[in-house]
């Protein structure tokens, strides 16, 4: 896990759940910080969701994928304006119906 931990971006912040196994890493030149639930964890997995459900080059890596991580790229940055500008619409209407696909040209 060090080794990962290690060839992943670095942080200011880490968070986790209290295995055994993240108090024994080294997070330099970031903190770590053991929750003793999930609490912090549901946006995160619930924003994973719904880039697999809207994006299907992200829900199976051996079925669909993107060769060039430029489309992949272009594909994630449309979709996060067509959501951002979705969520926006159901903030000031929250009573209407809003589809990403419909969010997806300005």
């Amino acid at each position: 896990m060090q080794a990962m931990l290690d060839r992943s971006p670095q942080a200011i912040q880490y968070y986790s759940d209290e295995f055994s196994t993240y108090h024994s890493l080294v997070y330099y030149p970031g903190h770590h910080q053991a929750l003793p639930n999930k609490s912090q964890t549901y946006s995160v997995e619930a924003d994973n969701a719904e880039l697999r459900h809207y994006m299907a080059r992200l829900a199976r890596k051996s079925r669909c994928f993107s060769r060039c991580i430029h489309a992949l790229w272009r594909a994630v940055k449309l979709f996060v304006f067509a959501w951002n500008r979705r969520q926006l619409f159901k903030h000031m209407f929250p009573g209407y119906p809003a589809h990403v696909k419909d969010f997806v040209y300005p």
